[in-house]
């Protein structure tokens, strides 16, 4: 017998509000239309910076790009066509999709860029952000 799933369009919208609401999907691109599928991350805070982790299965260490902003970090990462059809071959079933995906999202405090660490392995990329040390304040004496 077949399974039958309740279609719930309001799902995607209800996780994207309440359980990650400072961690958002900004953008999807690809070739062929589809959309890709969505940068699941998770963001811990211990000993003053944040643990990212993010599931990038498919996607080469080389293509993959991490910017900061202050205290916004974009992860940038492109599945790639391992190989194309020859012509002699029809393909006739295909689920994989090749792309770019673009992942934005803002953390509560600046970032110091310099202190950041990325490591990939196993198609999960770990990223140790430091924050920024909060600015000392001076006290001026007036003449």
């Amino acid at each position: 017998m077949a399974n039958v799933t309740r279609f719930d369009p309001f799902n995607e919208l209800v996780d994207d509000l309440f359980k990650g609401f400072l961690v958002r999907p900004v953008s999807y691109e690809n070739g062929r239309g589809d959309a890709l599928p969505r940068v699941k991350v998770d963001v811990a805070e211990k000993n003053g910076a944040y643990l990212v982790s993010a599931e990038l299965p498919g996607v080469k260490k080389e293509d993959i790009h991490v910017n900061i902003d202050g205290a916004q970090v974009t992860l940038e990462a492109e599945v790639k066509r391992e190989k194309e059809a020859s012509k002699d071959e029809r393909v006739l079933h295909s689920e994989r999709v090749y792309g770019k995906v673009v992942r934005r999202f803002t953390l509560p405090q600046e970032l110091d860029e310099s202190k950041a660490e990325a490591k990939f392995k196993d198609g999960v990329l770990e990223l140790t952000l430091r924050k920024k040390a909060a600015a000392q304040r001076k006290q001026i004496s007036i003449q």
